[in-house]
Formats: structure tokens, sequence, C-alpha cells
């Protein structure tokens, strides 16, 4: 994990345009994207590489009932690489058994979302460079979905390599799942559930993730919970000054606007911090890079 951040910071001070030049990378979006498959595109042409794939699988022959399997041995005939997106867990696993180039998870179901930690990781050691140096001890706190937000799970078991301890504001049903709380245990990192006001007010970094409406199954009590797990400006006026809110994107209503001017609003340029980060990760897995 260090590897990788070293290299995304060394491709943002110096880009090496040339990098990936011939190279052709193919993204499979089976479920819609913003931030992460724009910027594996933008991540692969600004070192030289280009890009087929799609971002809607209706207009693909998944449509006419053609296999995963079936999908990833035809599109490894055009591509040096495949960045994948799909709503089941476990799908990125099954292509890089099936696949002969290198498969990039892009973010499968309610499991893991890699790249995304990868460049959370950078984000924060960016902010707090004691994260990789082994310094001072972080307060992390995550909020929001926790049981579904697959970025929190990839987030917190790479965080279980660091010196923090965890803050967990969830609202019932939607706690971290055992398997990950288990995990932090096992590499003796502190659990802690709390408050929203309680994790501004402690932690060096606060994790926000949307309330999925879908997950509810009662219209009315979403309603009065998302009203809970929202950040305003007002709010913030006892956080720590060196406090830094993160967010995965896109936000709905978790955070309100009138927290993107305050100095502790850092979550446009965490997307931009994906550039590098999955420049240095293309890089890698096509042997580009060491």
């Amino acid at each position: 994990m260090l590897h990788v951040m070293n290299l995304a910071r060394d491709l943002e001070t110096r880009p090496q345009p040339n990098l990936l030049s011939g190279r052709l990378m193919a993204t499979l979006f089976f479920e819609p994207s913003t931030r992460t498959r724009l910027s594996f595109e933008a991540a692969i042409q600004k070192l030289g590489g280009r890009v087929i794939g799609f971002s809607d699988a209706a207009s693909t022959s998944t449509k006419k009932g053609e296999s995963l399997a079936d999908t990833i041995r035809m599109v490894e005939q055009y591509a040096d690489v495949i960045v994948m997106r799909h709503p089941r867990d476990g799908a990125a696993r099954l292509a890089s058994e099936l696949s002969r180039v290198p498969i990039v998870n892009g973010g499968d179901g309610a499991n893991q979302h890699p790249s995304q930690t990868f460049l959370d990781l950078y984000t924060i050691a960016k902010l707090f460079p004691e994260l990789a140096d082994g310094g001072r001890e972080l307060t992390i706190a995550f909020a929001g979905d926790l049981r579904y937000g697959r970025t929190v799970h990839s987030l917190l078991s790479a965080l279980c390599h660091f010196r923090v301890n965890l803050l967990l504001v969830a609202p019932p049903g939607l706690e971290m799942p055992a398997q990950y709380l288990d995990e932090a245990r096992h590499a003796k990192i502190r659990c802690t559930a709390c408050t929203m006001q309680e994790a501004i007010d402690q932690a060096d970094v606060l994790y926000m993730t949307r309330l999925q409406e879908e997950r509810f199954p009662d219209p009315l009590e979403f309603e009065h919970i998302k009203a809970t797990y929202r950040i305003t400006a007002s709010m913030l006026v006892s956080a720590n000054q060196r406090l830094r809110i993160l967010h995965p994107l896109p936000r709905v209503n978790e955070i309100a606007p009138d927290v993107d001017g305050t100095p502790h609003a850092h979550y446009f340029a965490q997307a931009g911090n994906g550039i590098p980060v999955r420049q240095a990760l293309i890089g890698l897995v096509l042997g580009a890079l060491q």
C-alpha cells in the first residue's frame, strides 16, 4: 500500500505522458459510475494509453443474456487491462480467474472498492503524513451506511495495517458487519460506536457515506433517520482545526452545501487524487511500473 502511494506521489509530481503508449484499457461498468470510470479513463489517457468500454450494461450483449464469463473472455481479446464494476459481490474475483489480462475491481456489489481505498489512503497520508510514517495515532470516523457501503469495508481492512483508532456512526441495522469488526479486533484496532457530533469533535478524519434509501423498507423511517446523519457548517464549530471531511461521493443530503466553504471539506480534492493513484495501479498491473 505504501508503495502504491509512493508511486502515485511520483506520478503526480512528475507526469509520464508516454508511459502506457500503445496500451488499451477496457472499462466494463455494469453499474452507474462517474468518478471511478472517468478517473480510470483520465488516468490511462494521461499516460498515453487509450480506452474502450461501456457505462451502461443495457446497451451490451448482457441485455441479450450473455454471461459475465463470456463477456470477459471476449473483451480480453481486445484490451491489455480490464476495469470492471459489477452489482454482484465477488464478480471481480470471478473475472480475474477467467481472464488472461489483469482485472481491476472498480467496485463489486456491497463487497469491496479497492481502488477507492488506495485513493482514500493517499488522501489521508497527504493530509496526515504520520499515517505512513507510523507517527501519531490518527482517529478516523466512519459515518452513514456501514453495512452496505463497500468503500468503508475496503478502507477499514486497509487501515488495520496503520496506527489508527476508529469511531463508527451508523443507524440501527446499518452497522459495520461483524467480519470487519473482527478484522479490526485481530489487528488491535479500537472500534467505538458514537454519535455524529462526538465523531466531529474527536476525529482527525470523518469519512461520510450516503444513507441508501433503497435499503429502508419504510420511507418514513428513512426520512427520520437521514436528518440525524447530516453534517452542517454549524455542527463544525466545536470541531478541532485539523478535522478533514472525506466522502467517496456522490453525496445526496448527508453533507450540507454550506460545509463546502469550510476548511474541513476535502472531498473534491479527494476525488482528484483518484487520477495519480489509478495511474499507479494501472502501471503496476501492466508491468510498466515496478
